[in-house]
C-alpha cells in the first residue's frame, strides 16, 4: 500500500491549476467566436418564424371569411320589474 508523498501532491495541485488556467485561456479565445455563430443562428431563426408569420397573415386576408350568420336565441321573456311599499 502506497502513501500519499507531499511532492506528489503538489505536483496534482499544479496540474489541477495548470489545467484551469489553459481552460480560462481557451474561453476567452473560443467563446466569443462561439457566441457570434450562436446569435447568427438564432437571428436566422428569428427571420424565418417572421416571414412564416408575414405569409400566414396575407393568406388569411386573401381569403375571404365567410361570416356565420348570428342567431338571436331567445333567452326568455324580459320582465320589468318594480319596487312595492
Amino acid at each position: 500500500m502506497q502513501t500519499a508523498s507531499v511532492p506528489g501532491f503538489i505536483r496534482t495541485i499544479l496540474i489541477v491549476i495548470l489545467i484551469y488556467y489553459a481552460f480560462k485561456i481557451l474561453a476567452r479565445i473560443f467563446l466569443p467566436f462561439l457566441m457570434r455563430k450562436m446569435m447568427q443562428k438564432a437571428g436566422e431563426n428569428l427571420q424565418k418564424q417572421a416571414e412564416h408569420f408575414q405569409q400566414q397573415q396575407s393568406q388569411q386576408q386573401a381569403t375571404p371569411k365567410q361570416e356565420m350568420p348570428k342567431s338571436k336565441k331567445q333567452v326568455g321573456e324580459y320582465v320589468d320589474f318594480e319596487e312595492v311599499d
